[in-house]
């Protein structure tokens, strides 16, 4: 399954995965404006990752 994931596509989703860590402890030690400001970039990477992948099968087709 992973073997479809390129280099990027795995940086990717690890750079998502540490927003959403990061902005959880900031929300639970009390900085929820920074938490707040931090969780809302992991949509922001995801949707870029899908961008990058679509950009990448147009120019494949």
């Amino acid at each position: 399954m992973f073997k479809k994931f390129t280099v990027t596509d795995k940086l990717l989703f690890i750079s998502a995965l540490l927003s959403l860590v990061f902005s959880e402890y900031l929300y639970f030690n009390g900085e929820k404006e920074a938490a707040t400001f931090i969780g809302i970039w992991v949509p922001s990477i995801l949707a870029f990752g899908i961008y990058l992948k679509l950009i990448n099968n147009q120019k494949n087709d």
